[in-house]
């Protein structure tokens, strides 16, 4: 598999390979993005006519990369005579400076060439390879080149510009210099995307922080940001690390919405660098113990965007809260219904969730308060729309059979929801974690409306129906002879019966029986679940069972954070405990920068994780999952104006030491050693 290399500042990021070099292709999607649309997808460079090759990359830093290149095949690196220094930052525009290297006594002549192009496509339109509808036009100066790209209203720039006069094309720039014995040549090329507006304005000019920044401010961003959060100390140098990569991805992660003006996290990178719900909440709830003031932008933009009316394009409803947000052409012309789009049924109960969980760490009872009407839409959601049979579960269907998704939980590829054997559902489907989170965010919503909304009798109903829920869904999704939960029901009532990390989400939710707990944990770290490095999605011994397989068979980090959580809360301190040491051992062979998802092959046919092919990485809800981790090693939980920390460190660990932890009570300090192997806690 070819390797990306990809530097980033939110709304800005650029993938290419281990040169440095973007080309035109789908199978291996390379470029510079910004707000969904691709600016560069061709920036070669070559040195008199020759490719180069890496010699090193330094790429510590989200936003800056060097790369050290030599023409010519590997095998002729001892024999070059030249070399190029390539380095780039990104800040809202990208900035490359070359540097050419004569190694030689004598002077050398040599012809740089930077072919240079840009497609203009829709992250939609690389993902399935449609063609543009618009025109791209050309303009030549005398230093710079502009390409530029309309579609009716629609209209994108890109301008390319160089600090050394040159030979400028349509395709490029080409640099015939000559460079003295041992000396050296350089110049610097920038490139700035452009985002008109209805009224011919740039809209990236418009926003808080500008267009465009210098490294110097990003670096001074991200310390700021990292300096807010708790300081670590521990013996285990692979959560040392993880820690650390961890919050400097969040930080490169944040964008600033068009619409907007607030800064927000983007799911993940390449193809996600936007607002997710789902995935958003999931990472608010991973980071909210570290970084609280990072949620509420999340929070409110969620809220202002919720479904107000019945659209079958996009899948939206009253009350729903969005799946995805998008700002490219497709969107734009109703090709995708990304503006935004609604089409999850897990969102809307999580934004409840999370709204609770943010109070009961901070203590800000105006944003609940003032969140009202939406959190309460929200839960009217649950029982209205999203009960599509009126059987009392959360089911889903999408309103728009051409382009929405099929499945529509955290698990939303087309095959992810089957039977054992195989074979997939009819719809709708009411897959199994969606009534635990229903069922939490009833009784998170009881206490907000008791606390702070002065509803009682709204408090007393909802806790009513979540108990009838539990009752109702420990009855009809559990699978006697197989002792775990379903997956799903069918359109029947008929258990959808493969076994799966769903599970896990259940204890994290609170709805499984407590008798029923230990037997849910056993199959979760058990052979056919549990791979070594992580609980793989489905079940080894299933129809659909594939370890490359995207929701089938690999591991996700994010559910297994949730999943250890979920153990914790039932009090499997020594199972969560076995899921935080194979994620962080798993996070060594990355970096420290665990995946969006690793391979599900058993650890001892492997030795070390397999990547998935098209992972994301970074991406915000695996970027969160060290931090989660953390929280459940440490035992923390807020109860009233205390964190109560209760650590149940794995063995081996060592000690772990969590200082400064912000939140209602101010800020407090957490410590956890390993415990002796005969002081385990298994348990219900």
């Amino acid at each position: 598999m070819k390797e990306r290399v990809s530097i980033l500042d939110g709304n800005t990021f650029l993938v290419c390979d281990r040169r440095g070099d973007i080309e035109p292709s789908f199978d291996f999607p390379t470029g510079l993005f910004s707000f969904d649309t691709r600016f560069l997808s061709t920036w070669l460079l070559t040195l008199d006519g020759q490719r180069l090759h890496a010699l090193s990359i330094d790429d510590a830093q989200s936003y800056r990369t060097r790369f050290f290149l030599a023409p010519g095949e590997p095998t002729h690196y001892l024999d070059a005579k030249a070399s190029v220094i390539r380095s780039r930052s990104i800040g809202g525009s990208f900035a490359e400076e070359l540097t050419v290297l004569n190694h030689s006594e004598q002077e050398v002549e040599f012809t740089l060439r930077v072919d240079m192009g840009a497609d203009f496509a829709d992250l939609f339109e690389i993902k399935h390879e449609r063609r543009k509808q618009g025109r791209t036009t050309p303009t030549v100066g005398h230093d710079k080149l502009r390409l530029s790209y309309r579609r009716e209203a629609f209209c994108r720039e890109v301008v390319i510009s160089t600090s050394t006069r040159g030979e400028i094309d349509d395709r490029g720039m080409t640099f015939r210099i000559r460079v003295g014995p041992h000396g050296e040549w350089t110049t610097r090329l920038h490139v700035a995307a452009v985002i008109y507006g209805a009224r011919g304005e740039d809209i990236r000019a418009t926003l808080p922080l500008g267009g465009h920044r210098v490294a110097a401010a990003i670096h001074a961003e991200q310390d700021e940001l990292i300096d807010r959060a708790p300081k670590l100390g521990c013996d285990c140098q692979p959560l040392a690390g993880a820690y650390r990569r961890s919050l400097n991805d969040l930080a490169a992660l944040r964008y600033e919405s068009i619409t907007l003006g607030v800064r927000l996290l983007a799911a993940g990178l390449p193809w996600f660098m936007t607002l997710f719900g789902r995935d958003s909440i999931f990472t608010s709830l991973q980071v909210l113990p570290f970084l609280p003031k990072m949620v509420p932008a999340t929070i409110l933009m969620l809220a202002g965007l919720q479904g107000s009316r019945l659209d079958d394009f996009r899948d939206e409803e009253p009350g729903k809260i969005l799946h995805e947000l998008r700002y490219g052409e497709t969107a734009g012309f109703e090709e995708q219904p990304h503006s935004p789009y609604y089409g999850s049924a897990d969102s809307t109960a999580l934004f409840v969730i999370l709204l609770d969980e943010y109070e009961r760490w901070t203590g800000d009872a105006s944003l609940v308060r003032q969140l009202e009407p939406q959190a309460r839409a929200a839960l009217d959601w649950i029982d209205t729309y999203g009960d599509l049979l009126g059987t009392g579960y959360v089911w889903y269907v999408t309103r728009n059979p051409e382009t929405g998704l099929q499945n529509q939980c955290w698990k939303d590829s087309w095959d992810s929801i089957s039977y054992r054997d195989g074979r997939l559902p009819a719809f709708p489907r009411a897959t199994c974690e969606l009534q635990g989170y229903a069922y939490d965010a009833k009784l998170r919503g009881a206490r907000l409306a008791r606390t702070f909304w002065n509803d009682p009798a709204y408090a007393d109903r909802l806790e009513r129906e979540a108990a009838a829920l539990k009752e109702r869904f420990n009855r009809d999704f559990w699978i006697p002879e197989r002792e775990y939960y379903a997956l799903a029901l069918d359109p029947e009532g008929r258990h959808v019966d493969a076994l799966s990390s769903n599970i896990g989400h259940l204890l994290w939710s609170g709805i499984v029986d407590e008798s029923r707990a230990a037997r849910v944990a056993e199959h979760l770290l058990g052979p056919r679940l549990f791979s070594g490095w992580g609980v793989r999605t489905l079940a080894d011994d299933e129809g659909r069972y594939n370890p490359i397989g995207y929701h089938v068979g690999t591991v996700w980090p994010f559910d297994n954070s949730i999943i250890a959580w979920g153990l914790w809360k039932y009090g499997f301190r020594e199972e969560a405990g076995r899921i935080c040491q194979s994620m962080l051992g798993a996070s060594r062979f990355f970096d420290g920068r665990l995946p969006e998802a690793f391979a599900g092959y058993e650890r001892d046919l492997t030795d070390y994780p397999v990547q998935y092919p098209t992972a994301c990485s970074p991406q915000a809800w695996s970027a969160g999952t060290p931090l989660l981790l953390l929280r459940v090693m440490l035992g923390l939980e807020p109860q009233g104006e205390h964190l109560i920390i209760d650590p149940a460190v794995p063995e081996g660990m060592g000690r772990v030491e969590l200082l400064d932890i912000p939140g209602r009570w101010g800020r407090v300090d957490a410590l956890g050693r390993s415990r002796s192997p005969h002081d385990h806690n298994r348990g219900h």
